[in-house]
């Protein structure tokens, strides 16, 4: 109930970010009912059903991704001092955050059966009742309990990884100041640490990843994993090779990030690059991850494209609704950590401008971080999708 008042209390923004989780727990929704519908009017193909369950976890897991994003910048469930003493500490804060993402995710898994049994022709009385009966076989019935259960994959994966990932957020601000915190005053930004250790292991297994792809890759173009629609002859490799590529560069993306940093305070750096850097190195650890999963899906993007974008309809419907989730869910988890990250430098924001800092400095600062990201991960993201690409194309 108290998660519920916190939603209703909410900014937009904040309402529009929970709507967005919704959505895409919407999305993964129809897409596991079609999963078992196709595998309800086809019990022959039950190889084929399994294949198809299994590709909707790509887009399960891109959404959980972004429910955590949210649920990280969500303003009611962050710490802060005096919330211990009404009984809403940590563990608290926790639980809530976790309830909160469960009941945006539960709403769009009810709006994803509605929709489902809407198109299948099972609900009546409303317009296009049955338009994709076909395609949703709908002359097969559709088992009430797996439905329930894959509907409540997304609500129960989301919560638990919310509550996993804020278990020891620390607090946002410094505790009332007492007699022993005057003579020792809490270190709110510390140095940044040093460089993230995962950039060797990252670009390992990106390179495995491409390799696994061009090995695996080779045959009579008949596949193991088909992706559902019209993809029916993709290499089993391609699902292996992205994942791990997709693993190593989200292992990678903190390094590279880091080293921007540095990057931008070589050779005798002014005060807006010495800002630019020094942010940067401090808040790789929190966009550089998301930033290696967006690299991912944009390069599977391309490398699709240019193997089946020239095709008449090469890509079916719920091939599309898949991709779609995935490369909104991964953007949006991006963005929403930049968000965060600025939430968490706010305090020093304010303390540049009550020293005199101008206000333009700051934001040529922001530009200069966005540009050297992109100077570095645009053509990475190129290169690993003429790589991806060219094993399929031979």
């Amino acid at each position: 109930m108290l998660a519920l008042r916190l939603a209703r209390g909410s900014r937009p923004l904040v309402l529009v970010r929970r709507l967005l989780v919704a959505a895409a727990s919407a999305g993964v929704g129809f897409l596991l009912l079609c999963a078992l519908a196709n595998a309800s009017g086809h019990p022959a193909q039950s190889t084929g059903a399994v294949l198809r369950l299994l590709w909707c976890f790509v887009p399960l897991a891109a959404t959980v991704q972004f429910a955590v994003a949210v649920a990280r910048t969500d303003p009611a469930t962050r710490p802060r001092p005096g919330l211990s003493a009404v009984g809403l500490g940590p563990v608290r804060l926790t639980v809530l955050a976790a309830v909160s993402t469960a009941v945006s995710c539960t709403l769009g898994s009810a709006v994803a059966l509605l929709l489902f049994l809407h198109l299948r022709g099972d609900l009546s009385g409303l317009p296009f009742d049955g338009a994709a009966a076909g395609l949703l076989d709908a002359g097969a019935p559709l088992p009430l309990a797996a439905a329930l259960v894959l509907l409540a994959l997304v609500p129960v994966s989301a919560a638990t990884a919310s509550a996993l990932a804020l278990r020891v957020r620390p607090l946002t601000t410094a505790p009332a100041p007492d007699d022993s915190a005057a003579d020792n005053p809490p270190q709110e930004h510390p140095v940044p640490a040093g460089p993230p250790g995962g950039l060797p292991w990252g670009v390992a297994l990106t390179s495995l990843g491409l390799a696994v792809e061009a090995y695996l890759s080779r045959g009579d173009g008949h596949s193991l994993l088909p992706l559902p629609g019209r993809l029916d002859a993709t290499p089993a490799g391609v699902l292996a090779g992205w994942a791990l590529t997709a693993i190593g560069l989200a292992m990678a993306g903190p390094g590279l990030a880091y080293h921007c940093g540095r990057l931008l305070q070589a050779a005798r750096p002014g005060a807006v690059r010495l800002l630019a850097g020094r942010v940067l190195m401090d808040e790789a650890r929190r966009i550089g991850g998301p930033l290696g999963i967006v690299c991912a899906v944009l390069s599977a993007v391309v490398a699709a494209y240019a193997l089946y974008g020239s095709g008449p309809r090469p890509f079916g419907p719920l091939t599309t609704l898949g991709a779609a989730l995935v490369l909104g869910c991964t953007t949006a988890t991006l963005l929403t950590s930049a968000l965060e990250a600025k939430q968490d430098r706010a305090d020093t924001a304010r303390t540049l401008l009550r020293l005199g800092a101008p206000v333009s400095a700051l934001r040529s600062a922001t530009a200069l971080r966005t540009a050297v990201l992109l100077i570095v991960f645009a053509p990475l993201t190129w290169l690993i999708a003429e790589l991806a690409a060219l094993p399929l194309t031979v």
